[in-house]
């Protein structure tokens, strides 16, 4: 980011969770610059003035893994206010004499902490005697370090939040950073102003002139092969491209046919006909079925599909002159859940099709200048660049499409059915009001068939599931609570209409410990 060094600015130290990114966005959103770096890669004589605090994430580790040559301890010597999330409060209370030890009931998930005493760190926090936190860990403080002293406690972690004023340093158990914390975004606020005294320093208005600049210093005067899908985050790489290159853009739309219904239709008169912009289309569903044949391992299916769909795009790139580049529309979250931006030890949860299955031998270099942005801001950016309200406010859509919601074997019989169900789905929530209140909404066939009676006959069909989810930025997610009288409409929607579906259920599981997608 292209901002003046001697900004004033919160440093973050990655140790691998899979929540740090949400650390650097509430601090974005308080409007304070943060700067992530991995704890492999900082050395506490690169800690500079400007630094007013530090925040130390959690991660799968636990801190007796954590030797001289993992992280300088002498960070935690300078003096900087720190604060230490889940993980980083057991190193906080560590390395300054205390204990850490396996716990005898694990957290996770919500757990209600009470305040012990006043702290800066809590001002406005607590509304009420409890608090609802979420807790990750199956390790605990046992003994606080000397000097230190309970904030807050919960049932099974007596040092939920700790503090010593002298040595500056703030721990918490849990993650303030999550929307699932109740306030926890204040922790940070007071974290950031009453304790490190830092002032607003960071907007995000500039994005739109920011990231075109980028992309023109990148590409140049070469040609860009934009990987059109027609959901938000390609349409905005697509319109954001347009602005900064103009006719140099060339967008390939690939049918896979792992689609929704009408799907293809739709983009086509969207960008070629009223935005018109040049698109390629390209009919590869028989591909893409031939390769996934008899493929049942999630991974498999995703590494397939991203390799092919590269292929594709490199294969129509043949067709067009001096074509260097590719752009994706990866987000932030997609390189979160592949692979560490910042070099820890983040543990893998799944490869997304843009960032964990691209070939070794690929002949086009990536633009993907969405990929330190979260979906709201993406849907903000859209806007600016004038793409319309019905483009923006579509539901996320993965890559590899309806293939990683149908788990076990793919067979167009398949495709077809969850194509309808989806479509009924989709079509019930707008008809309703839902659409605009839901982050995400889907449904999806499971590869087992029930038992079931329609008249007097004897069925055994498909089982469908559907998933309804609220969120803020796709990190976590809760269920969409639905009422009786809507479940019950949709369900015989499906089942009547649809042959080969005989039963629905629906997804009350939150995110974590699930995912939003089943694969």
């Amino acid at each position: 980011m292209s901002l003046d060094l001697n900004i004033d600015k919160i440093l973050i130290i990655d140790f691998g969770s899979q929540f740090t990114q949400l650390i650097v966005r509430r601090i974005r959103e308080l409007g304070v610059f943060s700067e992530l770096i991995s704890h492999k890669k900082i050395k506490s004589s690169q800690i500079k003035s400007n630094i007013k605090g530090i925040i130390l994430s959690g991660g799968p580790l636990n801190v007796y893994q954590l030797n001289d040559n993992l992280f300088d301890k002498k960070i935690l010597k300078l003096g900087i206010p720190i604060l230490g999330n889940c993980f980083g409060h057991q190193i906080i209370s560590k390395f300054n004499g205390g204990k850490v030890k396996q716990s005898k009931h694990r957290e996770f998930g919500l757990a209600n902490i009470k305040k012990k005493h006043n702290s800066q760190l809590i001002k406005n926090f607590f509304n009420k005697k409890t608090k609802k936190v979420w807790m990750s860990h199956a390790d605990q403080v046992t003994k606080l370090p000397k000097n230190f002293r309970v904030v807050a406690s919960s049932e099974n972690s007596k040092f939920a939040i700790v503090e010593s004023k002298i040595k500056n340093f703030f721990g918490v158990q849990f993650h303030p950073e999550v929307t699932h914390t109740e306030n926890g975004k204040k922790i940070i606020s007071n974290f950031i102003f009453f304790i490190c005294k830092i002032k607003r320093n960071w907007s995000s208005k500039d994005q739109k002139k920011k990231l075109i600049k980028e992309v023109k210093q990148q590409v140049g005067t070469d040609k860009v092969i934009c990987a059109l899908s027609g959901g938000v985050d390609s349409s905005v790489v697509a319109q954001l491209l347009n602005k900064a290159i103009g006719k140099k853009l060339y967008c390939i739309f690939v049918n896979t046919g792992l689609l929704r219904k009408h799907e293809e239709t739709q983009v086509v008169k969207t960008f070629k006909r009223k935005l018109k912009i040049n698109l390629i289309y390209v009919n590869a569903e028989k591909e893409f079925l031939r390769k996934l044949k008899n493929v049942s391992d999630p991974e498999k299916k995703r590494k397939i599909i991203g390799n092919l769909f590269i292929k594709i795009f490199e294969r129509y790139s043949k067709k067009i002159r001096n074509v260097k580049f590719l752009a994706q529309g990866t987000l932030y979250p997609d390189l979160i859940e592949s692979k560490s931006v910042t070099g820890s030890q983040t543990s893998k949860i799944k490869s997304h099709h843009n960032v964990g299955g691209l070939p070794k031998k690929m002949q086009l270099k990536l633009v993907e200048p969405l990929k330190f942005l979260f979906k709201d801001e993406v849907r903000k950016l859209g806007l600016e660049l004038n793409l319309s309200k019905e483009i923006i406010s579509r539901h996320p859509f993965p890559g590899p499409g309806l293939a990683i919601r149908m788990p076990g074997v793919i067979s167009k019989e398949k495709i077809s059915i969850l194509k309808e169900a989806d479509h009924y789905f989709i079509k019930a929530l707008k008809d309703y009001g839902l659409y605009h209140k839901i982050w995400q909404a889907y449904a999806a066939l499971l590869p087992v068939k029930t038992v079931g009676v329609m008249g007097d006959n004897r069925t055994y069909e498909y089982l469908c599931l559907l998933r309804a989810i609220t969120s803020e930025d796709g990190m976590t997610a809760d269920f969409f609570d639905f009422k009786k009288s809507f479940i019950q409409m949709i369900s015989n929607k499906i089942v009547n209409s649809i042959r080969g579906i005989n039963r629905v259920v629906y997804d009350i599981t939150s995110k974590p410990p699930s995912t939003i997608e089943l694969e």
